[in-house]
């Protein structure tokens, strides 16, 4: 049940990013949905974390999430979809995740900058991070 929860939560991810590159926004739906997703597999016993790893993941995600809200100007949208992922993957997973995202974030921002724009979709990189940390807890 465990690829079958990573699985929605990547064509929700696939879902965002579409929006994000047509409209700079993401329908709160989406963050709401994983979250539900989160919860749900999380009382199951499909994650291999309980309700309060999931809690505290989504805690750490809404600290980083509102923290790149804050300073880095990083959408509120993005921030919330961070914040549903950190339910999903735990504290842990979620810091993984970041990881991958602020490296494949490098490398959108230099794209843009070379093709001089100011403003891109950042909800790609979020989904690059989370492929990253679906391949690194694939490794273990």
């Amino acid at each position: 049940m465990l690829t079958s929860t990573l699985t929605a939560a990547f064509a929700l991810l696939l879902i965002a990013s579409v929006c994000d590159f047509r409209s700079r926004e993401i329908p709160d739906w989406i963050s709401i949905a994983i979250a539900v997703v989160a919860i749900v597999a999380s009382l199951a016993g499909w994650l291999g974390i309980g309700l309060m790893w999931a809690v505290a993941g989504g805690i750490v995600g809404l600290l980083l999430g509102y923290g790149l809200f804050q300073f880095a100007q990083l959408g509120g949208g993005d921030a919330k979809l961070i914040a549903s992922l950190g339910m999903l993957l735990g504290p842990a997973g979620i810091l993984i995740l970041c990881f991958g995202m602020a490296i494949a974030g490098g490398v959108l921002s230099l794209i843009a900058m070379l093709r001089g724009q100011r403003d891109y979709a950042y909800v790609p990189a979020i989904t690059a991070g989370f492929v990253w940390y679906v391949k690194i807890v694939s490794l273990l």
